[in-house]
């Protein structure tokens, strides 16, 4: 059989090992390779190069496959960073979002993120990001409402039938 080759060798190497961290069955997979290809005598650093992975990686999934067998190469809980916020700080935050950020002494009328890093820096002595304050949002079950900017000047009739819906909320037909 004549030796195949594939054009742009990198590129395809690269696609292939996007494609395999795309989904826990091809981490799996991608796992049993290596202990198929450590078990027919390759070192650990061979099956390394040959999989774009570090020795030491190859070495860990040997042995998860011999202490745990096959489920000690599927994929693991991932515990993530601990939350700088106890359970009680949590709660208090939540009960806190659910007030008027005027009532706590800020000078705006809607929470954002900035405005919660800047609260639980000076209240609960935690520094987040805004993009992890807006996050927080999210999984204390709020959601995005952006106001709605005010016309100096303007003639609030003009405005009102202007607007696409009624006051009511049902559509005008023309």
């Amino acid at each position: 059989m004549r030796k195949l080759t594939i054009s742009d060798k990198e590129v395809m190497r690269l696609a292939v090992q996007q494609e395999i961290t795309r989904s826990e069955e091809s981490r799996y997979d991608h796992r049993l390779h290596g202990i198929l290809l450590v078990s027919q005598g390759l070192s650990c650093y061979q099956v390394a190069d040959w999989l774009g992975q570090d020795a030491r990686t190859v070495q860990r999934w040997v042995q998860r496959f011999e202490t745990r067998g096959f489920v000690g190469l599927r994929e693991g809980q991932r515990p993530g960073r601990p939350s700088q916020l106890s359970p009680a700080q949590w709660e208090e935050v939540d009960r806190q979002l659910r007030q008027d950020p005027r009532q706590l002494g800020y000078g705006q009328n809607l929470w954002d993120g900035k405005l919660l890093a800047y609260h639980l820096a000076q209240k609960h002595g935690t520094r987040l990001g805004v993009r992890q304050c807006q996050r927080l949002f999210h999984q204390l079950g709020f959601r995005l409402r952006k106001p709605r900017p005010v016309i100096a000047q303007a003639d609030p009739a003009a405005q009102q039938a202007f607007k696409k819906t009624s006051p009511t909320g049902r559509r005008r037909h023309s």
